[in-house]
């Protein structure tokens, strides 16, 4: 190997040290307007330190969840809007979590980029700690990665991790579960963060649609519409479950209905879905046209419009619709469970 003398800096390998500890602070200041008093020690440090409230929590079990944003960032990318894919990073992981009966106690970011764009990197942030807000936690930590080569410049992945707790004989997970349980749809707000590798191939590959017109039906853009942020269910979820029996609850994410409704149905039972009892949005109805979709594959990929699916006894019907309507929260009552052994949905 050749040795010319040469000498080489972090930087001059595409690694800004300064403008990464220039967007920690930032966080950091963001993130203090929400941080816990349990929070012991948080962005900053090596890791962060969480004092648990045996007094709510006395039997407590730790739940945890992670995940992405997957393909949505690239619409981001392409609209040069950043400031609510954060809350969709959020959302996802906090949903999973709190389909046990989990309360949201803390959460952490990756941030993975070719070359630190500070003034894209803040937007990200800013979504992601108002997502905390949302779901009632502290964002204690996370990391900005640059890896130039590994991504273009100005591109960027996301992670995100959620830790909850539930006191374990409220653990929710499906064993109550009964024939004759009722499906209550809680709505989406569209899309939220699945699907979209098939959304992109039907408007931006095969229609080559303009993401900045306004549609009709919508009364704003298709861009618009697309990065819709996924609703974040805590606020809903613990009221909740401060008032009215839930024996099972299933965030509708990738997979759709077919494929995550079975999660929290115990053997020997299936799900009952009347396709009726609500209509497809706008933004399914026309992926559905344009890609002339079976509903089979559109309830398979898509949350069509139906984001949180509770599973509640009949004699909870009446207090359930009380408190749902008391919250100015939209509602359908789409299905029940039966006696089955499949354990899979069927649609009518």
């Amino acid at each position: 190997m050749q040795n010319n003398n040469k000498r080489f800096t972090y930087e001059q390998a595409g690694v800004n040290i300064q403008a990464g500890n220039q967007l920690a602070a930032y966080i950091k200041g963001k993130a203090a307007s929400i941080m816990s008093p349990n929070v012991l020690s948080g962005i900053g440090g090596f890791s962060s330190l969480f004092r648990l409230d045996l007094t709510k929590y006395p039997k407590p079990i730790l739940v945890s969840g992670t995940d992405g944003v997957g393909t949505k960032l690239k619409i981001a990318e392409k609209l040069n809007i950043h400031n609510t894919i954060g809350i969709d990073l959020v959302a996802m992981s906090v949903n999973d979590i709190l389909v046990c009966g989990a309360k949201p106690l803390f959460f952490l970011d990756y941030y993975a980029t070719g070359k630190l764009n500070n003034d894209i990197a803040k937007q990200v942030m800013e979504g992601i700690v108002e997502g905390c807000r949302q779901s009632d936690m502290s964002l204690v930590g996370g990391e900005t990665a640059e890896m130039p080569s590994m991504y273009a410049d100005d591109v960027y992945d996301l992670a995100g991790f959620v830790i909850g707790v539930v006191n374990e004989p409220d653990i929710i997970d499906g064993s109550k579960v009964r024939e004759g349980d009722l499906l209550i749809g809680i709505p989406s707000s569209g899309l939220h963060s699945n699907g979209f590798s098939l959304v992109r191939k039907i408007f931006l590959e095969s229609r080559e649609a303009d993401l900045e017109k306004i549609i009709p039906e919508l009364g704003h853009s298709l861009g618009a519409e697309l990065l819709k942020p996924t609703i974040i269910y805590t606020s809903l979820i613990e009221k909740l479950l401060s008032t009215v029996p839930i024996n099972a609850m299933a965030h509708i994410t990738g997979g759709g209905i077919t494929e995550n409704l079975p999660r929290v149905i115990p053997s020997g039972h299936s799900a009952e879905i009347n396709l009726a009892s609500w209509r497809f949005p706008w933004i399914f109805r026309e992926l559905q046209s344009l890609a002339h979709l079976e509903n089979n594959e559109m309830l398979k990929t898509f949350n069509c419009g139906i984001g949180m699916i509770l599973v509640v006894p009949p004699s909870s019907l009446s207090d359930l619709t009380a408190v749902l309507r008391n919250m100015n929260q939209d509602f359908y009552q789409i299905g029940k469970i039966v006696s089955d052994s499949e354990g899979m949905v069927y649609y009518r």
